[in-house]
């Protein structure tokens, strides 16, 4: 699957693990609760520990049934309840932004990933923008003018903003319709798999970034058309600069010169200079 370019008229970003650089300090402490357990230390324990925090946003708590799986001995035990308390905590958080007023005295935007803000500012020069998420609409709306860049977003769905959430596609329906644009010509840009399923299920294609949750091969398995290192990288894809025009260019001057020089070859001329 390649991404189809002449289909894109639009973009819908998810937030967190896209735009907003969230989690990363949860992650670390289940991470390090999760290093004690035989066989999942070091990078294994960050990878569950990043699917736990993911896991924990949807309403099914998939992230305790991945620990039974797991089979460890009694020291897993041990560490089992902190690393539930821990997720149980992620789960808490969420709802609370979920339900806090925009511009609380106690809400901190969280950092945007890096170089996003001018990707931002490129983009929206040429296409329309909206924003979908598992947040709260009004949370949203607050990160996005912290970091100026909310005048840019035809419309923001959070999680009481549509009848139902990501997976399902009425978040990128709403979003759509609002920038008044066919779904299917919308490109959606995100970090997890639930990002992707939405994609597929409104007739959107998507790309997948990994400065997020998500992995290449889960994104590429659930239908991202492309993957991306990190999120800021869309803007050389959807805008390149002159010199990344002229740089691909060139090849295809040489080769056409080349292939020139064969045809006269082999008809027996010899090419002007």
């Amino acid at each position: 699957m390649s991404l189809d370019f002449d289909r894109i008229d639009a973009l819908v970003f998810d937030i967190d693990g896209t735009l907003a650089d969230t989690d990363d300090h949860l992650v670390d402490q289940i991470a390090s609760v999760l290093d004690a357990v035989p066989f999942v230390s070091g990078r294994r324990a960050t990878k569950l520990a990043r699917q736990l925090v993911m896991g924990a946003e949807t309403p099914v708590n998939a992230a305790y049934g991945m620990l039974d799986k797991l089979g460890l001995d009694d020291e897993f035990s041990r560490v089992k309840g902190r690393t539930k308390d821990l997720v149980e905590r992620a789960r808490e958080q969420r709802q609370r932004r979920a339900e806090r007023p925009a511009g609380a005295a106690d809400e901190v935007p969280h950092d945007m990933v890096p170089d996003v803000e001018e990707m931002l500012h490129a983009l929206a020069e040429r296409y329309p923008i909206s924003a979908m998420s598992t947040g709260g609409e009004s949370r949203i709306r607050a990160f996005l003018e912290h970091h100026g860049v909310l005048e840019h977003f035809s419309a923001v769905a959070g999680a009481q903003t549509t009848p139902r959430m990501k997976p399902y596609p009425d978040p990128l329906l709403y979003c759509a319709e609002a920038m008044g644009v066919a779904p299917e010509r919308c490109l959606v840009i995100g970090d997890t798999t639930v990002d992707m399923r939405t994609a597929r299920a409104g007739g959107a294609q998507a790309v997948g970034v990994l400065c997020g949750f998500g992995t290449e091969e889960e994104l590429r398995r659930e239908g991202a058309a492309l993957i991306l290192a990190t999120t800021s990288d869309l803007l050389g894809v959807l805008a390149p600069s002159e010199d990344e025009i002229e740089g691909s260019a060139e090849p295809a001057a040489e080769a056409d010169e080349d292939a020139a020089v064969r045809s006269h070859s082999e008809a027996g001329e010899t090419p002007e200079a």
